[in-house]
């Protein structure tokens, strides 16, 4: 996949204008009913990385960015400040924040997970882009030492295990975390007299698969 390991810069991502997006197909039925199905299992984010330019300096910076990614070419990774840890925003990420998986005496990699919760309905996301030097995890409520016990891949978001979790035994992780995306457009547009005047540019930034 062309995909580059390396964030857009985290002060121009802050104060950016994004979040999920889903894909609902909805037909009405004759007798007024509908039915409702989607085609994605799971969301797909999108941001504007120019509603946070502050100066011409972060417009410089941006157009670096843009060009050494190659317009859509390749993707990279960003930081959604609305949603970027395993726990709640004004807490720091604990190894028993998610549980990601149970052990079988057989397994030794696990994806990272974060599961979303509304009432008793749930949502679990796979995490790919964990951040380096932040995953803790957890065996049974007691945490494993990175390095010893197991690796993280910071560019897939496994974590394995130097031997297979006994069974039955719950592993938790907590972590922050970046969203693999690319820009959604191959130009960016900019005026300097305009900028000025408070008009921004857009530049549309999409979520890839990995």
């Amino acid at each position: 996949m062309n995909f580059h390991e390396v964030r857009f810069p985290a002060n121009l991502s802050f104060g950016s204008v994004g979040g999920p997006e889903r894909r609902t197909n909805v037909v009405t039925l004759a007798n007024g009913y509908e039915e409702r199905n989607t085609p994605w299992a799971h969301a797909r984010r999108r941001y504007d990385a120019g509603v946070s330019m502050r100066s011409l300096d972060d417009i410089e910076v941006l157009i670096a960015f843009f060009e050494a990614r190659r317009g859509q070419m390749y993707g990279f990774r960003w930081k959604d400040w609305s949603d970027f840890k395993s726990c709640k925003m004004s807490a720091a990420p604990a190894y028993t924040d998610q549980e990601i998986a149970v052990g079988d005496e057989v397994t030794t990699a696990f994806q990272l997970m974060k599961t979303y919760r509304s009432g008793e309905f749930t949502y679990v996301r796979p995490i790919s882009k964990p951040v380096k030097g932040s995953v803790r995890v957890g065996i049974e409520g007691e945490e494993q030492q990175e390095g010893v016990h197991y690796e993280v891949d910071e560019t897939t978001g496994f974590v394995t295990f130097v031997h297979p979790v006994n069974m039955g035994m719950r592993i938790t992780a907590g972590f922050e975390f970046d969203v693999p995306v690319r820009f959604d457009t191959d130009r960016i547009m900019t005026n300097v007299a305009s900028f000025r005047a408070g008009d921004v540019p857009s530049v549309p930034v999409v979520e890839v698969r990995v």
